[in-house]
């Protein structure tokens, strides 16, 4: 006997998913009203969706900042969406605002790993490669070392790889595809800079001996 879907249950599905009533419906006949079974049903089914969205033109969006504590970390990064309409809603918005603070807490150096450039591969492998002849492994299982530091490698420092710090169960690109497959559009991060302040300016002794005078006597 099949299960009778009753306007409450879309009701209820709808609002833990955001997905359209009829969506939400067909969700339910197709999982017999089985709530948790229809939430992944749609979950798959904006997935899908959004991986035919990803090759579409996104030259809308915003350029969204984070400023952490009393100014002495801030990010600037660039989100692109398809329409203007989509970048002025709050959903986008927040979503260019959860990626900047992530970038000013995880400190990502590339948005994808395409971007990881030849000279850089080559020296991250060599060290890991080194590494794992120093242990005396054999060969062959230390290229399969190589292989999977780099994959560690990239989830470290490539921003759509690393864990989301709102939910460590998810990277960031994960997250961007879902928040496609929920808004309808396709999602892109083009690029990000990261200002952390005093980086890279070598303090004078002077001032670094002060600075050092300052917190023995606060200790």
């Amino acid at each position: 006997m099949a299960t009778q879907i009753t306007a409450q249950m879309v009701k209820e599905l709808r609002e833990r998913t955001s997905a359209p009533m009829m969506d939400c419906k067909n969700a339910l006949t197709e999982t017999q009203g089985d709530m948790e079974k229809a939430i992944d049903f749609l979950r798959k089914k904006g997935l899908s969706a959004a991986a035919k969205k990803a090759g579409r033109i996104a030259a809308e969006g915003a350029v969204g900042s984070y400023i952490h504590g009393a100014g002495t970390l801030g990010v600037l990064v660039e989100v692109n969406c398809e329409t203007d309409f989509v970048a002025r809603t709050d959903d986008f918005q927040n979503l260019v605002r959860d990626i900047a603070m992530h970038i000013a807490a995880a400190e990502p150096r590339f948005v994808r790993r395409e971007e990881v450039t030849e000279d850089v591969l080559a020296r991250e492998r060599e060290i890991f490669r080194d590494q794992a002849l120093a242990s005396g492994k054999p060969p062959a299982v230390v290229e399969k070392i190589v292989t999977g530091k780099m994959e560690k490698y990239y989830a470290e420092y490539v921003l759509l790889e690393q864990p989301f710090v709102k939910d460590s169960d998810k990277t960031v690109g994960q997250m961007i595809t879902e928040k496609v497959a929920k808004i309808g559009e396709n999602i892109q991060v083009r690029r990000f800079t990261r200002f952390k302040l005093g980086e890279g300016i070598e303090k004078r002794q002077d001032d670094f001996a002060a600075e050092v005078m300052a917190q023995a006597s606060r200790g």
